[in-house]
């Protein structure tokens, strides 16, 4: 049977809203972000990495305890950058359950901690299609008039051909293992980029507006809009 694994970013510092603690464990409707991320994947997956930064992780099992959060999952250190990060996960998850990047069929999703709001059946989706050997991404077309490049000298872009890439992106198994195998680059923004640099194409999932990210303080408002 196909293994459908997880693994979760959520090593950010909170810089962009102003705040000591990273919005993943901020409370949004009574509850910290990073519980409503992991649960919305509980059902479409068998594992679920957490990827932390190293100075949260007693914060975060004592959050755990305090809200009684018991579903299951695994926690490693993240690194100081988000492929860092992500490259420890994939080394754990190789570690522990190595089989998952041998056997074919098996695939592997990768989230931020600051999307709470992601669909369980585009979770479902992006397994499916990954299991069919499509390296996917969730995203969104454009809505807005597109310019490229600098203050003084721009062009029109298309806007029909400009998306805006979310997570999870979700990948074969092993296509995921051979490329965080590579060195990191600054052009590295995503999976999607480190997947794309050995040669394999991206399929664009259409996801929803409401798979926000949480960035900045405003957003929390907006999230628990979408959640009434």
């Amino acid at each position: 049977m196909n293994k459908r694994i997880v693994i979760i970013a959520a090593g950010g510092t909170g810089s962009r809203i102003n705040a000591d603690l990273p919005k993943q464990y901020m409370l949004l409707n009574d509850k910290p972000v990073l519980m409503h991320t992991i649960a919305a994947f509980v059902e479409c997956s068998d594992l679920i990495v957490v990827a932390l930064h190293s100075d949260m992780v007693q914060y975060w099992t004592e959050l755990c305890l305090k809200y009684d959060f018991v579903v299951p999952h695994e926690m490693v250190i993240g690194g100081k950058t988000r492929f860092q990060s992500i490259r420890n996960a994939i080394n754990f998850i190789e570690q522990r359950f190595p089989d998952v990047f041998y056997e074919e069929g098996n695939s592997i999703a990768v989230h931020d901690a600051a999307r709470p709001l992601v669909d369980k059946e585009l979770i479902e989706k992006s397994f499916e299609l990954a299991e069919k050997g499509q390296c996917n991404v969730l995203a969104t077309r454009s809505t807005n008039s597109i310019r490229l490049g600098g203050v003084a000298d721009n062009k029109a872009v298309d806007r029909d051909t400009v998306w805006q890439i979310q997570t999870p992106q979700t990948f074969p198994a092993h296509l995921l293992l051979q490329a965080y195998r590579q060195p990191e680059e600054p052009l590295f923004t995503d999976d999607a980029s480190v997947i794309e640099k050995i040669g394999y194409p991206i399929h664009l999932l259409e996801s929803s507006p409401k798979n926000i990210k949480i960035t900045y303080a405003e957003d929390f408002e907006i999230a628990k809009i979408y959640m009434k």
